[in-house]
């Protein structure tokens, strides 16, 4: 049976047409943008390239934020993202303490000008710095972290940049894993505590302790302060944890879950563009994280190697990509020579062939009644052609039927459906065939044993279990096993 499993499900993003456009629309990169074509060469910045003080109410104004008592520091925030995405250049002074020269960025044409991916390209850039600004350590008093020489000394901060970012890293993963388990179209909501839980909880602890539930308590409050950061560039829609909530200083924190209202918490979702922003992260980080239409330019065996363990609309989207464009007759021919053979996961490899042409309809028909007197394929031909109504279809032997039974509970076994299902299927097929077990362990299929054992353990009717466990031990006695 096949093993080798991915380690995400494929997601469904949208097209890059409309990422970029809720790229642009982003608050973060909108400003960004703004403030570059409010910019020019008399724009005073600091030796480091940030605005001074004295240009941030004129920046602010620019940004129709003069009424919002937060105006200067979203400008101040929207200039730094400008600068990191390239939408303005600032040329360094001759030394430290010089202030640089302001001029355009050549990224700010292709804000008009560019491609979806060039749009998309800045929209990562931008992502990039403000994931930095999330990760860095909270400053609550500046004088207890200055030196003697007026610089901060990270080293009194007690702050790891490399686990604060792995950290959150992680945080978007499991928020990733989650969306994409259900469909990857980013619409349920997680709650904040579950979230911050399960980086802080061990999957085998049982009731947490105290000193746990205090770290959650404190991941949710870190992770507040960072989807507050992350919301505005359009990675997550966020609902934050309820101020009343907020312990004052020398008060007990608040518990981590409330049962009655579990969104005062705190509730979280990416968005389609954050699903596209945290998967081109995993994608640098080497992580396999495959989406819907990866597939779509290869052949038909790596396109039915790779939907064995597609959730099924993921596998059927996947499938009519990969159908558009062809010809009927010859996808379907391609199909079904790639469902051959007697490897661990051909099984599965047949069962979605089998789903696959029927997505591509009758006109697959003629090569589908190719295979009629093919030993594997020819028992898959013929339910095609039945569930069609197609006449003169041969009638199988005895041998093709058992030994289709066989290949289709194999293939169901590694796709992990649904266990009910998987049980009505088995029984169904001992049903329609009297002495169905008899015959069944002398069927030349590699997952024979295999099959029969699942059988054993999964047949509701306990005399019919025993029947498929004696079968199981006469399989492995014939191949030796």
């Amino acid at each position: 049976m096949a093993s080798d499993r991915p380690t995400l499900p494929p997601v469904r993003l949208h097209s890059d047409a409309e990422l970029a456009r809720d790229a642009l629309v982003t608050p973060l990169l909108a400003r960004a943008v703004r403030l570059a074509r409010w910019a020019g060469p008399g724009t005073r910045v600091g030796a480091g390239g940030e605005l001074v003080d004295e240009q941030l109410p004129a920046a602010a104004e620019a940004l129709g934020l003069t009424a919002d008592e937060d105006g200067e520091a979203y400008a101040s925030e929207a200039w730094r993202v400008a600068v990191d995405t390239g939408l303005v250049e600032v040329e360094d002074g001759e030394d430290d303490d010089e202030p640089g020269a302001v001029s355009t960025g050549e990224n700010l044409a292709l804000v008009t000008g560019g491609t979806p991916r060039d749009i998309l390209g800045i929209w990562l850039d931008g992502l990039d710095a403000v994931f930095a600004d999330a990760t860095a350590p909270v400053l609550d008093d500046l004088a207890e972290v200055v030196g003697e020489d007026g610089r901060i000394d990270f080293e009194l901060l007690d702050w790891n940049p490399e686990a604060e970012a792995e950290f959150l890293e992680g945080v978007l993963g499991n928020l990733y894993l989650l969306t994409v388990s259900e469909g990857g179209v980013g619409e349920g909501a997680v709650p904040l505590p579950a979230l911050a839980a399960s980086m802080i909880v061990p999957d085998d602890m049982g009731e947490p302790t105290d000193d746990v539930l205090e770290q959650v308590s404190e991941a949710m409050m870190r992770l507040d302060d960072q989807f507050r950061l992350l919301e505005p560039i359009g990675l997550v829609a966020y609902q934050p944890v309820d101020e009343a909530l907020m312990a004052e200083e020398g008060e007990e924190p608040a518990p981590a879950v409330d049962d009655e209202d579990v969104t005062r918490y705190g509730m979280v979702r990416l968005t389609p563009l954050g699903l596209y922003g945290v998967r081109a992260r995993m994608l640098e980080a080497g992580v396999d994280a495959p989406a819907v239409g990866d597939l779509t330019d290869k052949g038909a065996d790596v396109l039915l190697d790779g939907l064995a363990f597609y959730p099924e609309p993921a596998a059927r989207a996947e499938t009519l990509l990969w159908l558009d464009g062809r010809d009927p007759v010859t996808a379907a021919r391609e199909l079904l020579d790639a469902a051959r053979g007697a490897d661990a996961g051909s099984p599965l490899r047949r069962l979605h062939c089998q789903q696959a042409l029927a997505l591509v309809g009758p006109d697959a028909e003629p090569a589908v009644r190719e295979v009629l007197d093919d030993a594997r394929l020819g028992g898959l031909a013929r339910v095609w052609l039945a569930e069609r109504g197609a006449a003169d279809i041969p009638a199988p032997p005895e041998s093709m039927i058992f030994w289709l039974a066989v290949d289709t509970i194999a293939a169901q076994l590694d796709a992990d459906g649904d266990l009910e299902e998987l049980q009505d299927l088995i029984e169904g097929l001992t049903g329609r065939h009297s002495g169905f077990f008899e015959a069944a362990w002398r069927v030349d299929h590699p997952a024979t044993a295999e099959v029969l054992e699942a059988m054993g353990r999964l047949h509701r009717d306990k005399r019919a279990a025993k029947e498929a466990r004696k079968a199981a031990f006469k399989a492995r006695s014939r191949s030796g096993a």
